[in-house]
């Protein structure tokens, strides 16, 4: 049995929730409150499993801060944020503040049940247009990174790289850039290094993301 514990500021709410909940069979509602303060002392009370907190309560703590105190006080209770704001600064903040994960109050019902029973599994849980963020994110980070990389490079680095991905042996960017063989090997070397790669291949896709042969991926 999962024993979860509401916390939201409209009694409708906590109603509506409390149904849904306890039509499930393996699922039960052992308590009820009203704000942060409430929340934190029926959680240390009750000891629930997973506690629904909502993030929005005008009167007295807000979800955000009771979310971060309860974590410390009771670790192993997974904390689910209902939040009407699908926001990635909303997300962002509930998760530094150690909750499992955020659900939308708009989402469908059973949404909501395997939200709950994933958290209480002990798994993070993000509703799927933040999930979709946090990828994009990610990959922005990402573009962000090669980009920071590239600024470690020499001008002759640069230069060698470009011409590696084009397909040109060491011997033939040396007569290009009027270096020799073992010069070039030396820049290969050292841009290889700052850029943490050990192929060609790696070399030449790199090439690609950065758009140095005039067109990208």
């Amino acid at each position: 049995m999962i024993k979860v514990l509401l916390v939201d500021d409209h009694a409708v709410v906590r109603m509506g929730l409390k149904v849904l909940i306890n039509a499930v069979p393996d699922m039960e509602v052992i308590g009820e409150a009203s704000e942060g303060n409430e929340g934190i002392d029926k959680a240390l009370e009750l000891q629930p499993n997973v506690v629904l907190m909502d993030l929005s309560m005008p009167h007295g703590k807000d979800g955000l801060s009771a979310t971060s105190e309860l974590k410390k006080r009771l670790p192993e209770t997974a904390i689910l944020i209902l939040t009407m704001h699908d926001d990635e600064e909303y997300l962002f903040r509930a998760i530094q503040a150690g909750a499992s994960g955020c659900v939308l109050k708009s989402a469908p019902h059973q949404e909501l049940i395997e939200a709950i029973k994933y958290v209480h599994s002990g798994n993070a849980y993000l509703h799927p247009s933040a999930t979709k963020r946090l990828m994009d994110e990610y990959l922005q980070s990402v573009k962000n990174n090669v980009s920071d990389d590239y600024q470690l490079l020499s001008d002759r680095e640069k230069e060698v790289l470009t011409l590696i991905a084009k397909g040109y042996s060491n011997k033939e960017i040396g007569e290009q850039l009027v270096i020799s063989v073992k010069t070039v090997e030396t820049h290969k070397s050292n841009l290889m290094e700052k850029l943490q790669m050990k192929t060609r291949p790696e070399l030449v896709s790199y090439a690609l993301k950065k758009g140095l042969l005039g067109y990208g991926i």
